[in-house]
């Protein structure tokens, strides 16, 4: 997925393979994929930077005073899907836009633009450049006979697991081949260990390269899954009872020399500069959690029990709290953060967690000692002892932490904070106002 395109090479590439449409896609504040789709006859025009939508449509985005914006495509991103529909319909091919507003400058409110700023922030920092390997999580579930999902999932798998047990493998191994067509290194594809969950990991490459890769992964994922006739959802905690389904992201910083985090001459291998790193994370980690961990469902996730983290702690080896340090060194040395879920807005998710980083190597915040123990089996008094406090519970906790903070605020930027925030806050509301099942089970008869 590192070809150079021109204007050109798409122009004869459409040509050539018989491309009829082609879908202009961004993503909004919530991180839901938009497109708008345009015939062959318009690509120069989209190419050139001059297709205009009407902003004030998306949830988020402008008044309906300042509507228009452009589409600005990011020539990289071409690619065609492998949708091969009749000779005479033609394929459908794709490309990743940045927003402008009419005076041609970057739009406050797009997450890609917002991450392309924290970047230039990490290079004035004398840093090249940012990697990020995810790892998705998603369940499946059947369709019923008007295409509609269910809550019956379609296998009794566990971790790793194999065909009879997995019988969404058939799936898992189409999703996988057109992935792979579409130029994703796959590294890996299991079963998770929930009944009826899955991951599939691609090899790493740059934030924003990385960030595309999901909402392309999420629209594939969806689209082979429902062939198979099942539903695809990235929903953080679908089922009571078992384990939900997170996005970890594994980090890493380079300079002109290299892996930053990498020192070989350290006990660990851990640079100076990987520690502040950490440091950092662990310090806006409450302040964070709102931007990663987006809804309310979000934190039906982060319970201790589920092998997700819910502690503000970091270690080498052990997996229970919020950020691991995987064994790999030298150019492969990296962060992993636990607590990201597939509901996040890639972007926006990685947005904070840059600055929570850059913030801590430039404050010099050395973090605390590494937590080897499970967590999950210490008390209170001794977690609090090792200086180890919870994620936030709730997302109305979330966002209390994230309006406080003004360093997270930043790496949002004021028009995406806002919005955000205020959408984040109606939804916890409405959740709030509704009546669920588990209260009617509980109280109906008891009172």
């Amino acid at each position: 997925m590192t070809t150079k395109w021109t204007k050109e090479a798409i122009i004869k590439d459409a040509q050539s393979k018989n491309v009829r449409f082609i879908r202009l896609m961004f993503t909004d504040i919530a991180g839901t994929i938009k497109n708008v789709e345009v015939p062959f006859s318009q690509l120069e025009k989209a190419l050139n930077g001059n297709m205009m939508f009407d902003g004030s449509s998306i949830e988020g985005f402008v008044r309906i005073e300042e509507s228009d914006m452009y589409l600005v495509p990011d020539f990289d991103t071409w690619l065609i899907f492998n949708w091969h529909a009749d000779e005479e319909a033609g394929r459908i091919a794709r490309l990743i836009c940045d927003v402008e507003n009419t005076d041609r400058k970057p739009f406050p409110g797009d997450p890609r633009s917002n991450l392309k700023r924290m970047l230039e922030k990490m290079r004035k920092l004398g840093f090249t450049d940012f990697n990020l390997g995810p790892e998705p999580e998603f369940f499946l579930f059947k369709l019923d006979e008007k295409g509609e999902p269910t809550m019956s999932l379609n296998d009794n798998g566990g971790y790793f697991d194999l065909a009879p047990t997995d019988l969404a493998e058939n799936c898992r191994r189409d999703i996988v081949l057109e992935l792979e067509e579409l130029g994703f290194e796959i590294e890996a594809s299991h079963h998770e260990v929930a009944p009826g969950q899955h991951e599939i990991d691609w090899k790493y490459s740059d934030a924003i390269t990385a960030c595309d890769n999901i909402q392309t992964f999420k629209l594939i994922v969806k689209s082979v899954a429902r062939r198979h006739n099942l539903h695809a959802t990235f929903m953080p905690k679908p089922i009571f009872g078992i384990n939900g389904s997170g996005m970890h992201f594994n980090m890493s910083l380079f300079n002109k020399d290299g892996n930053a985090f990498y020192d070989e001459s350290t006990d660990d291998q851990l640079s100076q500069t990987a520690l502040y790193f950490i440091g950092g994370m662990l310090k806006y980690a409450r302040s964070f959690t709102a931007v990663c961990n987006p809804t309310v469902n979000s934190y039906k996730r982060l319970v201790p029990g589920y092998e997700a983290p819910v502690y503000v702690a970091w270690s080498e080896q052990n997996r229970s709290p919020l950020i691991r340090i995987p064994a790999s060194r030298g150019n492969s040395t990296r962060v992993e953060i636990r607590s990201v879920d597939p509901s996040a807005n890639p972007y926006l998710a990685l947005a904070v967690l840059l600055q929570a980083g850059l913030e801590g190597i430039e404050k010099k915040l050395t973090p605390p000692s590494s937590v080897d123990r499970n967590i999950y089996a210490m008390t209170r008094e001794e977690r609090l002892a090792e200086g180890v406090n919870d994620l936030p519970g709730s997302l109305r906790e979330a966002l209390k932490e994230l309006k406080k903070e003004p360093v997270i605020l930043d790496a949002l930027g004021p028009h995406i904070a806002e919005n955000f925030i205020a959408e984040k806050t109606m939804e916890y509301f409405a959740y709030q106002k509704h009546v669920t099942q588990w209260e009617v089970d509980k109280y109906l008869k008891l009172y």
